[in-house]
């Protein structure tokens, strides 16, 4: 995987996620599918903190802990968990975007000790994102909508 895919790829990962989380209305972020699965907005807040801990607490070990679950009813609607994944997903973005393609094979030792290349490590974070956002395209089908057409 070279640099360039893996910018274009999140970038089209990250417009898919986004326009999954928009075809949510407000009143359907409390939806579980299960009841012991997370509701739509833990999911979608779920997202944010994985990827701002596995960045900022794995990648560039500016955070001395993994941070904290966000707390559900500071974000009440659909647009304020968009603003959210912004604000976390911004400088991430920035920071992909002024790599030089010789650091993607840079190895990170991890502060829970395990060792991979940064390339890696990003990858996860792209496959995080598929993977929930696949999740809420799921349950859109289960509340009788549809989901991402990818």
């Amino acid at each position: 995987m070279d640099l360039l895919y893996l910018q274009t790829h999140w970038a089209l990962v990250r417009t898919g996620l986004v326009e999954t989380i928009s075809k949510f209305n407000d009143a359907e972020l409390d939806f579980k599918p299960f009841p012991t699965f997370w509701s739509v907005r833990q999911l979608m807040l779920h997202i944010a903190q994985e990827e701002l801990g596995e960045f900022n607490y794995g990648i560039t070990q500016t955070l001395m802990e993994f941070p904290p679950d966000y707390p559900p009813v500071a974000y009440p609607t659909v647009e304020s968990i968009l603003a959210l994944l912004e604000s976390v997903h911004a400088p991430i973005h920035a920071y992909v975007e002024n790599l030089e393609e010789a650091e993607l094979g840079r190895t990170i030792t991890t502060p829970w000790g395990a060792s991979y290349t940064l390339l890696d490590m990003l990858g996860h974070l792209i496959e995080h994102e598929i993977h929930h956002r696949a999740e809420l395209s799921l349950i859109l089908g289960m509340l009788g909508r549809e989901g991402l057409n990818a």
